[in-house]
């Protein structure tokens, strides 16, 4: 029994190959694209649970086709593949809905880890919430509809990814706590996770600016300086 389907969109082809033939090898079931126009168009045809996805590829780039995903709907996980070690270039990803990134080159043992890891994740996700927290929820003056995983602030909707959806279920279900990079990590990614905090800091950044009225000045999602955030639900009105 495959243990996912894979949609690898890498245009190297020994990369591609050797990412293939690892996936495989450990149960996966792997579709593998050359370029970034044929994996949307893969993807419209088949349902994967995953995909790798290489950064810098001619006409059709990674964050176009990240971007178009999303924009599709898509919730599943987006693992993107890059040699560019540039904060800018992790930033702009998680706008667009990536997940996480592996950065090459990369051991075929770490890129495992993370694959699997980012599955068990997306399927808790999918599991029954525990924080019995209604479709609809107020964050701030934004509105979180949990089943179109959109939020709505000023009239203005955008989609939300499965992961800051989860952080936002987060920190609505533990109004005025304090919360450590480390629990809010283990909460939103999994206790297997095999990334950086900052992945989380760039998360919350990219949240602020769907949540806060004024992303600059966070007055809803607040730093608590050294350990990590701390959800400031309105003060009811008197």
């Amino acid at each position: 029994m495959s243990r996912g389907k894979i949609l690898v969109v890498e245009d190297d082809k020994n990369i591609r190959t050797g990412l293939l033939d690892a996936l495989e090898s450990e149960g996966y079931e792997p579709v593998g694209a050359s370029n970034g126009r044929q994996g949307l168009s893969l993807f419209g045809q088949d349902k994967f649970d995953l995909v790798l996805l290489d950064i810098m590829m001619p006409e059709v780039s990674g964050y176009d086709v990240c971007r178009e995903l999303r924009k599709r709907g898509a919730t599943l996980p987006i693992l993107m593949l890059t040699a560019k070690g540039e904060e800018i270039d992790k930033v702009v990803g998680l706008e667009l809905g990536a997940d996480d990134y592996i950065t090459k080159p990369f051991g075929v043992r770490e890129l495992l880890a993370r694959v699997a890891a980012a599955l068990r994740r997306s399927r808790g996700t999918n599991a029954p919430a525990k924080n019995h927290l209604p479709d609809e929820f107020d964050i701030g003056p934004a509105r979180v509809n949990r089943k179109k995983f959109e939020v709505t602030l000023n009239r203005k909707v955008q989609s939300l990814t499965a992961r800051e959806l989860k952080l936002l279920e987060v920190f609505a279900s533990h109004p005025d706590e304090v919360l450590s990079r480390d629990d809010l990590l283990n909460a939103a990614w999994g206790v297997d996770y095999l990334g950086t905090t900052r992945t989380l800091d760039q998360h919350v950044a990219q949240l602020r600016k769907k949540i806060e009225s004024d992303p600059d000045d966070p007055r809803v999602i607040v730093t608590v300086h050294g350990v990590g955030y701390r959800f400031r639900p309105a003060k009811p009105k008197a």
